[in-house]
């Protein structure tokens, strides 16, 4: 259903993310985390489930990272060792760039007999040193596993500065990718922007446009607030402010991020744009988490609520 979903280039697709536990937990107590998150999600309505694949940032921004960076359990052995009582789609995410040609090949020739789905996450940064650049990457990925429906990221923000996300994923659409999953969305501009300009350019060169899932994550803390700035998501000052001097922090930011998605659809919709959402909580902390997945359900509403308006219209 999932594969179709994306293949139909469908509206309102819904994914939740999570990052792996710990590589230096114990197995009791990754499987302890893992009951946690399997209970959590058993019941809730999604598409797919996205497992990060984490990388060290430090050479990205010049800043001291808020929360200290572990070295997680790969994405995949979480998957398929822990999380197999979930019955949904994963999504696999790879930092290509930490990969040889000969690991990466050998993880895409093993699941050759069965749907897999990725996403293919280049450099942090420029000074990043890469072992595999992301286009070699969609390059085996056609070659060795043609089971595997693999995705891209998109930075909205990014296009405030430079004006060319819509071509950078055009041309990653014509590299194999069948969809995109943002960075958490706080900025509402740089993101209708970017849909705009997506919009405008495949009309004119007469191409498809692929689902473009925005993120959304509850920000329930200064601390929080932090972290997300650090990872570079774009909040702007006055939302910022919004945030750190309001009396209930996640109610507001859950309010807001809702607001901003709505917006987004609504836009989507009107010009045919399919877009949908991912969401996940950048947090460890039980409240932030407990929001992310409520959040799954009111978005959920809300696009089925739109999705009938434009059907009636």
């Amino acid at each position: 259903m999932f594969r179709e979903s994306i293949l139909n280039k469908k509206t309102g697709i819904i994914t939740y993310g999570m990052t792996p536990p710990k590589a230096s937990h114990t197995v009791e107590k990754i499987a302890e985390i893992s009951q946690k998150q399997i209970e959590r999600l058993r019941n809730v309505k999604l598409d797919a489930l996205i497992l990060y694949d984490v990388q060290e940032e430090s050479d990205r921004i010049e800043e001291e990272r808020p929360f200290p960076y572990m070295a997680m359990l790969d994405p995949e052995t979480y998957s398929e060792q822990y999380l197999q009582e979930l019955d949904i789609p994963k999504i696999i995410y790879r930092c290509v760039g930490k990969y040889s040609e000969a690991e990466l090949t050998h993880w895409l020739k093993r699941g050759e007999d069965k749907d897999r789905f990725s996403v293919f996450v280049g450099a942090s940064s420029s000074q990043q040193q890469v072992r595999l650049e992301l286009a070699d990457a969609y390059k085996l990925s056609r070659q060795h596993d043609g089971s595997l429906t693999f995705g891209g990221v998109i930075i909205p923000e990014r296009h405030m500065k430079k004006n060319d996300e819509h071509l950078r994923v055009v041309n990653k659409i014509k590299q194999g990718c069948s969809f995109f999953v943002s960075q958490a969305t706080y900025n509402v501009e740089a993101s209708k922007n970017f849909l705009s300009d997506y919009y405008h350019y495949c009309n004119d060169h007469e191409l498809e446009m692929v689902p473009i899932l925005f993120n959304l994550a509850p920000c329930g803390s200064t601390k929080t607030l932090e972290f997300m700035k650090w990872l570079g998501i774009s909040i702007p000052r006055w939302l910022e402010n919004e945030l750190k001097y309001s009396t209930d922090v996640l109610d507001k930011s859950i309010r807001l991020t809702n607001k901003i998605f709505e917006e987004l659809l609504e836009f989507g919709l009107e010009k045919g744009i399919p877009v949908g959402c991912s969401v996940e909580s950048v947090s460890t902390r039980k409240v932030e988490i407990e929001a992310s997945i409520q959040m799954v359900s009111d978005i959920k509403a809300m696009i089925d609520k739109k999705s009938l308006v434009e059907m009636a219209g």
